[in-house]
């Protein structure tokens, strides 16, 4: 008897069971979407004289499974990059000198500005087909994700619990496996997050991706993005409110089957004692934790990825390794090293100079340091103000699961409503009632930058052990001593994350919010964001390049002299 009921439960876990059938149902669903993008994707260049993108309301299920399939493929880019790029940086001292200042200027520079340069490459990789078009457009797409999820992993790389890493040093545990056994996992939950405020940081890069103009000729991609503009066009705010909807609802879709299961999946990876009494859930890891031939299939691949997360993997030194513990060598190899960086940067700044001299003079150099030092004030009163008002709300977020989940779609919804659409409004108030363009226009800026301190913060305080909140609270750890001594130290890494690429972005957004453009109605204030927004309009270039490269030279020492200074005490006395 009991033979008997070990083989009809053994045939039990064999045979599909109704769970399997719904998953396999919602998989063919998305492969049958994505197959019919695909012959989009495939087609040819369409005609100068092609007919725009229609505002007909049917469309838009297949506009919003194009330009979901650009931000996702823009999003497996981003990862790719940040595992890259980020891991050397914070692994390598060398180079982490180089690259965090690239990653600085990278995040603020206006890159829609250089638009052009791009779409011409992509085009010539794939002539005459639409492929050229698309990967300009993920191109786009990806330089509004990669940064702020670089930032993420580096930081957590950096903030690793030393008694951990004591542990991996007792397991003799090589760099390969430190890695993925220790760091990657540590970071994780911070990532997930700044991954869903890049997915919605993409939406405001979709609208200008998505219609892509080279020389006389304009490419306009079937999009979300290029209906909202098309609509902007005509007027139709019918037609606007149901493209906004519609983002809504996709949103909603990948929040629910995507970046819920993996929170729930990925609570695992906290560091603490003692689990709390609300944990993370997802319906959808639910499901697929109760199907049999899923859990199957996908079995042999999870193994494979353990076995190789344990090779025991460990790079060859370049020199022998008496070499390097030379004290004198390595500090003559450090200048060799800080010495190359200076003759590159002081070639580029030459560059630069010799191209912006041909027309203009220093009294033009006076003035956009002035414009910049303007719009620096703008940006850190506006960041002082998203700290105070966003920090205890997103604090108490992250501290209750059930909370984060019910916030989690429509934050992302919130980070991801594009500002432009705002620019009307925006431009009839300051008109109507004769307001100040540079105190009331700076709203514009916070719209989009608020929420990587909101998402950060959030992260921050969800991965903040639950042992040390119960070691507050039975030592009666309350009020203003309860902020001060326990979570603003525990969170303070990931905010600093959040408020450095919040930074960059605001000085970004600068451009776009600080010279509005409605109809034939525009309304500036004064900020170096307007003057590379009035040159650009004018196709004047050595205003531009000198605009940028302004902004790019205090960009650069605010953070250095700054934001990294708060970030290496974070990281050397509040780590956990």
């Amino acid at each position: 008897m009991s033979m008997t009921n070990a083989a009809a439960s053994a045939g039990r876990r064999v045979l599909p069971n109704h769970w399997d059938l719904i998953a396999l149902a919602a998989i063919m669903a998305v492969l049958t979407a994505i197959a019919r993008a695909y012959h989009g994707i495939s087609a040819p260049l369409p005609t100068a004289n092609a007919a725009a993108v229609s505002l007909d309301y049917w469309a838009l299920p297949y506009y919003a499974l194009r330009t979901a399939l650009r931000m996702f493929a823009a999003l497996g880019c981003s990862f790719l990059f940040t595992f890259t790029y980020a891991t050397l940086a914070a692994k390598s001292r060398r180079a982490e000198i180089v690259l965090i200042p690239i990653l600085d200027i990278l995040q603020s520079v206006p890159i829609l500005g250089f638009l052009s340069f791009t779409v011409t490459f992509f085009l010539g990789l794939f002539p005459g087909n639409v492929l050229g078009a698309e990967c300009a457009a993920i191109f786009a797409i990806f330089t509004s994700q990669a940064w702020n999820m670089a930032f993420s992993f580096y930081q957590s790389l950096r903030t690793v619990p030393r008694d951990l890493d004591e542990v991996a040093r007792g397991f003799r545990l090589t760099g390969w496996q430190k890695f993925w056994q220790l760091e990657a996992p540590f970071a994780v939950p911070g990532l997930i997050w700044n991954t869903m405020m890049s997915m919605s940081g993409g939406w405001f890069f979709v609208v200008a991706s998505e219609a892509i103009t080279v020389g006389d000729t304009t490419i306009t991609l079937p999009g979300v993005g290029s209906y909202i503009a098309e609509a902007n066009n005509e007027g139709r705010w019918d037609a606007i409110l149901a493209a906004v909807a519609t983002m809504g609802v996709v949103i909603l879709l990948y929040d629910q089957l995507l970046f819920r299961p993996i929170i729930a999946w990925a609570g695992k990876f906290r560091v603490e004692l003692s689990v709390g009494e609300q944990v993370e859930r997802s319906w959808v890891l639910s499901l697929l934790q109760r199907t049999n031939w899923i859990r199957l299939g996908v079995r042999p691949l999870f193994d494979g990825l353990r076995s190789a997360a344990m090779w025991r993997v460990s790079l060859p030194p370049i020199l022998p390794k008496g070499v390097f513990a030379l004290k004198r060598v390595s500090r003559a190899v450090d200048a060799i090293w800080i010495v190359v960086i200076a003759a590159v940067a002081a070639w580029a700044m030459w560059s630069v100079v010799a191209y912006v001299a041909t027309e203009l003079a220093w009294p033009d150099v006076g003035e956009v340091a002035l414009l910049t030092f303007y719009t620096l004030l703008r940006v850190l009163a506006l960041m002082a103000i998203a700290t105070v008002f966003w920090v205890p709300i997103s604090v108490w977020i992250g501290l209750r699961p059930r909370w984060a989940e019910a916030m989690q779609p429509i934050a992302q919804f919130l980070a991801a409503f594009p500002v432009n659409l705002l620019f009307g409004a925006a431009v009839s108030l300051v008109l109507a009632f004769n307001l100040n363009p540079d105190i009331w226009l700076s709203v514009l800026i916070v719209f989009g930058t608020q929420w990587y301190i909101v998402f950060n913060t959030i992260a921050g305080a969800a991965a903040f052990p639950n042992d040390l909140r119960e070691a507050a609270t039975n030592f009666r750890v309350r009020g203003w001593d309860w902020w001060r001594q326990v979570i603003l130290p525990g969170v303070a890494p990931y905010y600093l994350t959040g408020a450095i690429t919040a930074s960059g972005g605001s000085w970004n957004a600068s451009i776009v919010a600080e010279f509005v453009k409605w109809k034939d109605q525009t309304v500036a204030a004064h900020g170096v964001g307007a003057y590379i927004a009035e040159a650009t309009d004018k196709g004047d270039f050595p205003r531009i390049v000198l605009g940028v490269a302004m902004m790019s030279i205090v960009v650069t020492l605010v953070n250095r002299l700054f934001w990294r200074r708060l970030y290496g005490y974070a990281e050397r006395r509040l780590r956990l």
